[in-house]
């Protein structure tokens, strides 16, 4: 059978800051990728219109998802109006079964805004619901009983909405790799020029690596890391299931003190 990552996040380019080192890593480690935005960046300018702004940032993920060798998965709805709702929960249980993941990696619960916290709530929900005979999916597909291991990343900057720190329970050493995620990130070039004219030139790119800098400094590992914590695991996976931790552990550390916290 074959192993399995994907890589559900809300806006197009989240994939890029969250996640994208350790989609590397997963790679290396022989894991088939696929890349999925639930939201298209309909409101990620201060521009274009809709319909431009829409068709721009779908071809900045496609080209990001190639440059990591992904599957990439169309977006379901508009930015501002991601809603934990039957229709779209049907939309993306369906896609959760035809990839039918090991490795489901998603954005923090708690978070800086609504679309990025009530997509977490939708791809969980959909991996939860992956084997669920009575559930109908749109459209639709059969049932999986593969089992899902689900993995948060931090929020944004490490912080939660109320600017608390927050720390990771596995770290995943990106270092090497920085320079791969850097040039996906790059490819949504629509937001590094709002970012650009608005905050000043290449603020996007820099504000990622600050950010993977401050999570290395707290693993005290690595000079440049993602974070994940590991979602309880009832409904989804073995107790134990950790394969995050056992494609990766040459480029990994656990943070012990985390995981004596959860008993």
């Amino acid at each position: 059978m074959a192993k399995i990552a994907f890589a559900c996040a809300c806006h197009p380019d989240d994939i890029e800051f969250y996640m994208a080192g350790t989609l590397w890593r997963l790679r290396e480690a022989g894991y088939e990728l696929h890349y999925m935005n639930v939201a298209n960046g309909s409101c990620g300018t201060a521009v274009h219109d809709r319909d431009t702004i829409v068709r721009m940032r779908r071809e900045e993920a496609q080209q990001a998802a190639r440059l990591l060798g992904a599957t990439w998965h169309p977006p379901l709805t508009d930015d501002m109006v991601v809603l934990y709702e039957p229709k779209t929960l049907r939309r993306l249980a369906a896609i959760m079964r035809e990839v039918a993941p090991e490795i489901l990696l998603v954005q923090s619960p708690s978070d800086y805004m609504e679309d990025h916290q009530n997509t977490v709530r939708l791809a969980v929900s959909a991996a939860f619901c992956r084997g669920m005979v009575p559930f109908p999916t749109d459209p639709p597909r059969e049932p999986v009983d593969q089992p899902v291991t689900v993995y948060h990343a931090p929020p944004h900057g490490n912080r939660d909405p109320l600017r608390r720190l927050v720390r990771s329970g596995l770290y995943v050493d990106i270092t090497d790799v920085l320079d791969r995620k850097r040039d996906m990130l790059a490819c949504h070039k629509s937001q590094k020029e709002w970012l650009d004219h608005s905050q000043g030139m290449d603020s996007y790119l820099h504000a990622m690596e600050t950010i993977h800098r401050e999570t290395g400094a707290l693993c005290g590992a690595f000079a440049y890391a993602e974070g994940w914590r590991r979602r309880n695991a009832l409904g989804f996976c073995a107790p134990e299931a950790d394969p995050l931790y056992a494609a990766l552990r040459e480029h990994a550390v656990i943070d012990a003190a985390y995981e004596r916290e959860l008993g």
